[in-house]
């Protein structure tokens, strides 16, 4: 089985690279993330004509999750239970489905827009009402995975300059004890393995050239339980799909499994 999680950037924008790498790529399970619709607008007939059911949570603001399956879409959640709300609204962030015998989530993490903002600390809060729904889920004997976009690099290997976020989101220890304290309900980190390339950055800011210049992040990450975990045979970044006209600021992850 081949799952993916991808923060496409606006589906609406990104539908014709989309549909081509899920042709190409064929993965069993593809994760979304920054949809930028609704879910009325979701081009789930699009994604139907090639083979994929569709999951969407999305309010038609700049989040918005999805699960697409072509091995089932079953026990279907919308939403992180008992998670914060930001502004008195509950940003669309989460989505969850049984695909084949694998439960999976796809998640956005708030990004948190910077240190003592109000959105910083519903990050944490938010990560932590996802720390207590992974820790009643991952002890389960079912291959269990929580995919997306953190919003966190989890090591200062995770970035290309350590000293250039000086002071900025997405490195500072609250944020990342909060990925310790998930990964400790029973969850790894998959990614880290022998890979073709030093540093498997799976996000590139458009400006700058930073793609050109390798100047990324790995924010974008597949974390399991044990019978997940056991079960993956390899799993790498589709850096190519980062390349050319069009393309979203975030390479698609991709994990192979063996079930």
């Amino acid at each position: 089985m081949r799952i993916a999680t991808w923060n496409v950037n606006s589906v609406s924008a990104r539908l014709p690279r989309l549909s081509a790498w899920l042709e190409s790529a064929r993965p069993d399970v593809v994760c979304l993330q920054e949809l930028k619709c609704s879910a009325e607008a979701f081009p789930a007939e699009e994604i139907s004509a090639l083979g994929y059911e569709s999951l969407v949570n999305g309010d038609g603001r700049w989040n918005g999750v999805a699960v697409l399956s072509r091995v089932g879409l079953s026990d279907t959640v919308l939403g992180l239970p008992e998670g914060p709300l930001f502004d008195g609204g509950d940003e669309s962030r989460a989505a969850a489905a049984t695909c084949g015998g694998v439960r999976v989530w796809s998640v956005y993490v708030p990004n948190g827009r910077e240190v003592g903002h109000p959105h910083y600390a519903y990050k944490l809060e938010w990560l932590e009402a996802l720390r207590r729904t992974a820790q009643k889920e991952a002890p389960g004997p079912m291959p269990y995975a929580i995919l997306g976009d953190y919003n966190i690099a989890p090591t200062d290997d995770d970035v290309y300059d350590r000293s250039a976020f000086e002071g900025s989101t997405h490195v500072t220890e609250p944020e990342r004890a909060a990925l310790k304290a998930l990964r400790d309900v029973g969850l790894t980190d998959v990614l880290p393995r022998p890979l073709k390339y030093d540093h498997p950055f799976t996000y590139w800011d458009y400006r700058q050239l930073c793609f050109p210049k390798n100047r990324g992040m790995r924010i974008d990450l597949v974390y399991g339980n044990a019978p997940f975990s056991a079960a993956v045979r390899d799993a790498y970044v589709d850096r190519e799909e980062r390349k050319g006209k069009g393309a979203s600021d975030h390479a698609p992850v991709v994990v192979d499994l063996e079930l």
